[in-house]
């Protein structure tokens, strides 16, 4: 009977021992599984990170390249503006240009007509050689020799004189809106006995005679101004007798109108103008 419950004992005790094994087999079976399962659970999860990392790059890199497209369109704008701003400048500054040019032809047609005017004025007196029209550095001048209005190393103006100022005077109060310069000039020769130490006071004093003249026979004094030249202003060499009696003479300058003369740049006159 003992041997019995032994028997049996013992095959309670296998099966036991069986069931657990079986039990633990299986629990092992399923951890490994689970393992398999979170391996490849783990190998998506790489992979869908890895893929996300090479979406980014490449969101990155389109990004980049809209960037600098963005860069490279905008440079190419502005250097359009820019070249519309300097065309439209220049198209400008050429309008400009070609305006003042055609005012300087306009200018000249008016001093040329002026010229005509005064030489066709004072047409017998040329033809008579009694005197000049010309033109020298741009200015129209009547000249005079000095022997037709002064005796030698005098300021004093001869009756002779007279007459030819009288009818230059009448030429230019024509040009009533205009200013004269009366010019006094001598040749380089001292000079001799009398009233005046130099050819500077000769020459000036000679200017003043002749601006009070025209100014008594009609000429309007607060367009008349007097300079003397004395002997450094000449229009032929001083070499020769010839020479000398050109040098010695009155000239009648016709003074420019504020008008005529060029504009200075609104850059280099405020570069011009002292700081207060």
């Amino acid at each position: 009977m003992a041997s019995g419950w032994v028997t049996f004992f013992a095959v309670a005790a296998a099966g036991g021992l069986g069931y657990f094994a079986y039990h633990e087999h299986m629990r092992h079976r399923s951890a490994d599984m689970d393992v398999v399962r979170l391996g490849g659970e783990a190998k998506a999860c790489a992979d869908s990170i890895s893929g996300t990392k090479t979406h980014a790059a490449d969101v990155e890199k389109l990004l980049a390249d809209c960037t600098s497209t963005r860069d490279a369109d905008k440079a190419k704008r502005e250097e359009t503006e820019k070249l519309a701003q300097d065309t439209a400048n220049n198209l400008n500054a050429t309008k400009q240009e070609l305006d003042e040019l055609r005012q300087q032809h306009a200018d000249a047609d008016k001093r040329l007509a002026m010229f005509k005017s005064l030489g066709d004025r004072l047409r017998k007196m040329i033809d008579a050689g009694k005197l000049e029209v010309t033109v020298r550095r741009g200015r129209m001048i009547v000249k005079l020799p000095a022997e037709v209005l002064f005796a030698s190393g005098s300021a004093q103006l001869a009756p002779e004189g007279q007459g030819p100022l009288r009818e230059v005077a009448a030429a230019l109060r024509t040009f009533a809106d205009r200013r004269f310069m009366i010019a006094g000039h001598t040749d380089n020769v001292p000079i001799g006995p009398s009233n005046y130490k130099s050819n500077w006071e000769l020459s000036t004093a000679r200017a003043v005679t002749v601006t009070e003249f025209l100014a008594s026979v009609g000429m309007n004094p607060s367009r008349l101004v007097a300079a003397g030249y004395s002997e450094y202003d000449p229009i032929k060499p001083n070499n020769s007798e010839a020479g000398r009696k050109e040098n010695r003479r009155i000239e009648i300058v016709l003074l420019p109108d504020l008008s005529e003369l060029p504009t200075l740049p609104d850059d280099l006159a405020q570069a011009a103008t002292p700081e207060k």
